[in-house]
């Protein structure tokens, strides 16, 4: 089977944020053609394997697509079998974030962890607004139990501020948030959890997530807090929300990721 993952990461890679027409068209008639007609998920040495007529789909570095979840490996296989008459890495989120792990993070899951700590360190959660006072109590009342929670359970206690000045956070804190993600061994939950982290801006929410502290979609709520208030404020720019719809399916592909029995 030809490596039909390698062609799809390059035609991503053609995909333009402005709208020009013909060369979206040009692309899309680049992209691979569905060449299988029946997708399985079958047991392997590895795990739970997408197959495509009978053979395992390949990662662009030529690991077997194979997870140790039945579940999560349907998830990946209902991916495939959505696709039409050309594959479409835009429509594949969870595919991509699976080949990542495998490819990529599973070589050294600590480097994963350790760009977490980083975020952490600096995380999202940590900044608040000056004004106007309704955006700083709306921070208050969605940011706090978060930070509470970790507080509460963990003992530490982060230092907040205004604007967007650095503020840092103390070595104990630091220590304490390592000490937390230690545990963190499995490419696939590290993978997901990075990508909840970027995506957010928040390492906190990411670890809030893995806690069973909140969803998912709250979340992806308390990330955008900001951004909701200034929409209701002037309104909601056409281009940002292609954008951020485009991010909540990465998003979601994370979160089918660390939970997959409950999709």
């Amino acid at each position: 089977m030809r490596d039909i993952l390698n062609d799809l990461e390059d035609a991503e890679k053609a995909d333009a944020p402005d709208p020009m027409v013909s060369a979206q068209k040009s692309m899309a008639a680049n992209l691979p053609k569905r060449f299988y007609d029946h997708v399985t998920v079958e047991v392997v040495e590895t795990g739970h394997a997408v197959m495509l007529d009978g053979k395992p789909v390949r990662t662009p570095a030529r690991h077997i697509l194979a997870t140790p979840s039945a579940a999560l490996t349907s998830l990946l296989a209902a991916e495939w079998g959505a696709q039409e008459e050309r594959i479409d890495p835009r429509t594949m989120p969870l595919t991509r974030l699976v080949n990542t792990a495998l490819d990529g993070v599973a070589q050294d899951v600590s480097a994963v962890v350790e760009d977490m700590l980083r975020f952490a360190s600096n995380d999202m959660l940590f900044y608040r607004a000056p004004s106007p006072v309704e955006l700083v109590e709306r921070q208050r009342l969605k940011w706090d139990p978060i930070l509470d929670h970790f507080e509460t359970s963990a003992g530490v206690r982060f230092e907040l501020t205004e604007g967007v000045m650095h503020i840092t956070q103390s070595d104990h804190t630091l220590d304490t948030l390592r000490g937390l993600m230690a545990d963190i061994a499995d490419p696939i939950e590290a993978a997901a959890l990075h990508t909840i982290t970027t995506l957010t801006g928040s390492a906190l929410l990411a670890l809030a997530m893995r806690r069973k502290v909140c969803s998912g979609e709250q979340a992806w709520e308390l990330a955008h807090l900001d951004e909701d208030w200034n929409i209701a404020q002037w309104g909601e720019d056409e281009e940002a929300a292609r954008r951020r719809a485009v991010r909540w399916q990465d998003m979601k592909a994370a979160c089918q990721a660390l939970e997959p029995e409950s999709n």
